[in-house]
């Protein structure tokens, strides 16, 4: 028999550093969760997104980092424009895009690499990003 689901709970915590103090102490403790147990079972498997049981116990899932994280870290940018459209922020090569929609396919509502490379290209262009051709 399947456990009875008391909730879901989404954080975004950088992998291998999870500990007890805000945002997760607190996310983890209204529910009833070991605390310690999380930490160490999402350190060792840098998961985002938790599941809490009936029984207290969880579960959770991995995913890749964001778009605009990756796409910043390619460009070597610290943030997007300001005001995308009109100012840009920088460029990006579109060999770049295909390697971060590679990366992040799993997570991506596409069924071809073309398709996921236009996905951050939109992405990308939100962010105020010249894409060039490369």
């Amino acid at each position: 028999m399947a456990k009875k689901i008391t909730g879901y709970i989404k954080l975004q915590v950088p992998a291998g550093i999870a500990n007890p103090s805000p945002p997760i102490g607190p996310a983890l403790g209204q529910r009833g969760v070991n605390i310690m147990e999380f930490c160490k079972a999402f350190n060792a498997s840098t998961q985002e997104l938790i599941t809490v049981y009936a029984d207290r116990s969880f579960s959770f899932t991995t995913k890749t980092p964001p778009a605009s994280f990756l796409l910043k870290k390619a460009a070597k940018l610290k943030s997007g424009s300001k005001e995308p459209g009109k100012v840009s922020a920088g460029t990006i090569r579109r060999s770049q895009l295909s390697e971060i929609a590679e990366a992040k396919m799993k997570d991506l509502n596409a069924n071809t690499i073309e398709a996921a490379t236009k996905i951050i290209e939109g992405s990308a262009r939100a962010m105020g990003l010249q894409v060039v051709e490369g």
